[in-house]
């Protein structure tokens, strides 16, 4: 497999995703910390209103974090294309997640022309305690 080099550092994925949603809340949370050859670190400060009952994050921001982060991986390797989109997201939740700043740790598996097949690991208390794991595959427009 050739060897992935990103288009874009942090700063200039965070810069994107804030050009490209000006208004959308999560685009002004979320904070790309690192990118570097297929993979990134991204970090969604926690926030009122995203605890289900029982005192956890819920499901569905953890599916939002995901696909958020494999979004930002997707742009730092192929540049400004924003209308690459979502075809395909499957997560597995490992344990509750608890109160606290998101960590997603995104990986490219694959980057074609169309195609590209991004493993995301969650946590808030630390990568050795896995909150959530997903796969996203990302549509490349031609």
């Amino acid at each position: 497999m050739a060897q992935l080099v990103p288009k874009l550092d942090a700063a200039g994925v965070n810069a994107l995703l804030r050009k490209a949603f000006p208004g959308a809340n999560q685009a002004q949370t979320l904070e790309i910390v690192q990118v570097g050859p297929g993979r990134l670190h991204m970090v969604a400060p926690y926030r009122d209103g995203i605890l289900r009952p029982g005192g956890v994050i819920s499901g569905p921001t953890l599916m939002s974090v995901a696909d958020s982060a494999a979004y930002a991986l997707v742009l730092a390797h192929i540049g400004d294309q924003l209308m690459a989109v979502t075809s395909q997201l499957n997560i597995s939740f490992l344990r509750g997640a608890q109160p606290g700043d998101i960590h997603a740790e995104a990986e490219l598996l694959r980057l074609g022309r169309r195609l590209a097949i991004c493993d995301i690991r969650l946590w808030t208390e630390g990568p050795d305690r896995l909150a959530a794991q997903a796969s996203v595959t990302y549509a490349i427009p031609g």
